[in-house]
């Protein structure tokens, strides 16, 4: 089953969708900066354009596409695409 998610006035937009029992999104953030809370570990891998990333307590890292970044579980992370929109796979690590 697939499920459309929408953010951020529609500026983050995903696909969820469940593999082999684990829980994963594609999608794509348009220009701009946007933070999001974390339940579970995730791993994201940029598949088009360029992200720049700031998990909580570090410091912002850009992120090309075929590059990968984590985050922990219960935490966050601020995200910005600056040179037009990025797609991104979200697998998630837990529950």
């Amino acid at each position: 089953m697939l499920k459309h998610n929408s953010y951020f006035d529609g500026g983050v937009q995903s696909i969820g969708f469940e593999r082999n029992g684990l829980r994963a999104t594609v999608g794509v953030i348009a220009a701009g900066e946007y933070h999001f809370g974390t339940g579970a570990a995730e791993r994201m891998t940029v598949t088009s354009g360029l992200l720049r990333v700031r998990l909580t307590g570090g410091d912002w890292q850009n992120y090309p596409a075929g590059t990968v970044f984590e985050i922990a579980a219960n935490s966050g992370f601020d995200v910005q695409a600056v040179s037009g929109p990025a797609a991104y796979l979200c697998e998630f690590l837990g529950n």
